[in-house]
């Protein structure tokens, strides 16, 4: 079924109610947001679109950005959303692979943008601003407010997220409207999510985070968008007292800490705080229990599978893991030869459930690289099983550090050294050593206050772990280089060491 289509389905018996409401207090209604999608797949629909045609966009966020997501999807279209901090270079590598037929970009972009779109064979370049104006809006504005659906199979290609590509050329997921309907319907039942809920909703939606994972649940019960076009920490502490849930990444909740009025009073009304996307640290966890009587929901998701795993909503939500495998999906941590392992042993997370990808845009040879000989597919995570079935994410496969002969997870050190007092976080990468292969080394970002020496932590750490997982040499940082949703870019910071240490 078309995800659109089994969205509207959900929220019919709300359509005189309030969908979303932006920070200006402009609503638009469930009715409203039918309407708007109609004119958008009837105005691409009219341009000469085909099913399958992408329809990529690196624009602001608005309401109406997120009415050409689901116009897309109703049209039966594959919807490109693309980083707004990517420059022309990789704007250009993008366009050539994914060949759109429409591009929208931001107005003042355009004219850059017309070269690298006629050379792509891109048939229509549109412009949608942040405040909601552009070519695209003046055409929706004259089209059809009514629209028949187009019917997909649940294997009908929906989305192309592309990944990082942190070790090599991005490649594009290949997310399906069946992959995008049973993350939702788990998400909205495991989450408890009803037509009473209000979500703030200050993400980026370039990203699975803010475009699935914080939308589609909504859509699903029928629910409330309270949308900041950013985040603010004054303004979404603002809106608490008109919501019930968050959904964040662990900045958010680091820089909501620092407001004065963040309290027990202030988020009395709230029954949920999730956090994703990037580590949450412990203090972060415990300090914010401290503060709000709450505690953070962890969960662990990607761009080729949404999500995978979610702390409990009842029961115990464990600081430092990611919970259980949501319903129907299946997770297995795995040494050599695919070999299950058991509690404590750290190994590759695989997994298989309807909620996976369907393969790499036009990488054949690089989707079954990634699957398993019995259809799992390798997540590229490290982490490990507790006792009693939480899974933690000890690092990526990538950031594995041989030093020595020995294998050296860095998430491990970077728990011991995000305990010592005066630290506000760290990341351990390994960077080449003459010796050892890879040096184990660490970079600290202290306090202001603090009077931390090199020596002190790895005094620290070599007093609770092994000597060969202990850090050779420890940096102090302002701050870790990080991408638009929090995650420490570790290769950008291995090349930044490496050459300091050159130097």
């Amino acid at each position: 079924m078309n995800a659109y289509t089994c969205f509207a389905g959900a929220f019919a018996v709300r359509r005189s109610e309030i969908f979303l409401e932006d920070e200006r207090g402009t609503v638009w209604t469930y009715a409203e947001l039918d309407r708007e999608t109609a004119r958008v797949a009837s105005f691409l629909t009219g341009l000469g679109l085909g099913r399958g045609d992408r329809v990529a966009a690196q624009i602001e966020k608005s309401p109406q950005g997120l009415f050409l997501y689901l116009g897309a999807l109703r049209a039966g279209f594959a919807y490109l959303p693309l980083n707004t901090a990517y420059q022309k270079g990789e704007i250009a590598y993008f366009l050539e692979d994914a060949e759109p037929a429409v591009f929208v970009c931001d107005p003042a972009r355009a004219e850059g943008y017309a070269g690298l779109a006629r050379r792509a064979g891109v048939l229509h370049l549109l412009t949608l601003g942040g405040d909601g104006g552009g070519t695209l809006t003046d055409g929706v504005r004259e089209a059809a407010e009514e629209f028949r659906d187009a019917p997909m199979s649940a294997d009908g290609l929906a989305v192309i997220i592309y990944t990082s590509g942190t070790t090599g050329r991005s490649k594009g997921a290949m997310v399906t409207h069946g992959n995008l309907t049973s993350n939702a319907a788990a998400l909205k039942d495991y989450w408890r999510f009803t037509e009473r809920d209000v979500l703030i909703h200050a993400l980026p939606v370039f990203h699975v985070h803010g475009l699935f994972v914080a939308v589609h649940p909504v859509l699903l019960a029928g629910a409330r968008l309270l949308f900041q076009r950013r985040f603010d920490p004054k303004a979404v502490l603002g809106a608490m007292p008109r919501a019930t849930a968050l959904m964040g990444v662990p900045t958010f909740y680091v820089r909501l800490l620092a407001e004065p009025g963040l309290s027990r009073e202030a988020a009395q009304g709230m029954r949920l705080f999730v956090s994703g996307s990037a580590p949450l640290l412990l203090d972060t966890f415990a300090e914010w229990q401290s503060r709000t009587a709450h505690t953070i929901l962890e969960r662990y998701g990607m761009s080729e599978a949404g999500m995978i795993t979610s702390n409990p909503y009842e029961g115990e939500r464990r600081g430092g893991t990611v919970g259980f495998p949501l319903p129907g999906v299946s997770v297995r941590v795995v040494g050599a030869y695919d070999r299950p392992l058991g509690a404590g042993e750290p190994g590759a997370v695989q997994i298989r459930g309807p909620n996976v990808f369907a393969g790499y845009w036009r990488m054949p040879e690089k989707t079954r690289e990634e699957f398993t000989a019995d259809a799992w597919f390798k997540t590229g995570d490290v982490g490990q099983w507790s006792e009693d079935g939480y899974l933690s994410i000890v690092g990526r496969a990538k950031d594995l550090i041989i030093s020595g002969g020995y294998n050296v997870y860095p998430k491990e050190i970077e728990l011991v050294i995000d305990a010592i007092p005066g630290v506000v976080e760290s990341a351990v990468v390994g960077i080449p050593h003459p010796d050892f292969g890879e040096a184990v080394t660490a970079a600290v970002v202290r306090q202001d206050e603090a009077a931390l020496t090199e020596a002190d932590v790895i005094a620290r750490v070599k007093a609770e772990i092994a000597g060969y997982k202990v850090p050779k040499l420890v940096r102090f940082v302002d701050e870790l280089p990080r991408n638009a949703m929090g995650k420490v870019q570790k290769g950008l910071l291995r090349e930044q060491l490496a050459r300091e240490r050159m130097l």
